[in-house]
């Protein structure tokens, strides 16, 4: 199963270079055919240095940055807490009620001997 999965993801990133790949080469035809720099055309995706020698990344027209990877980190794991303490509180739900039919049905069953 571990390796059908880690050929699906091998699979499926070589894909998405790929597309990545072709939509480079596209931007490139539609740069020669027109003949002269277009800056409305964009790129798939460049490599560039930034400002205090950070590298930024551009994928279809939108800039990546590190610090924009750290905050998405940072929000990705407030999401997770607060799913966490959802999952605590949906657990803790669950409990009470299987706890409280299960006592309820055993004082139906001794009343009923």
């Amino acid at each position: 199963m571990i390796a059908y999965l880690g050929k699906c993801l091998l699979l499926v990133t070589m894909m998405f270079i790929g597309v990545l790949f072709g939509m480079q080469q596209a931007n490139n035809g539609m740069l020669s055919m027109k003949g002269y720099h277009d800056p409305s055309l964009k790129g798939a995706f460049t490599l560039t240095d930034g400002e205090n020698n950070e590298k930024e990344a551009t994928v279809l027209g939108e800039t990546v940055t590190s610090k924009d990877l750290e905050e998405k980190q940072k929000r990705s794991l407030n999401r997770w807490k607060r799913l966490t303490f959802s999952s605590k509180a949906g657990k803790t739900l669950s409990d009470t009620v299987t706890n409280s039919a299960q006592s309820m049905y055993e004082w139906i069953r001794d009343m009923r001997k």
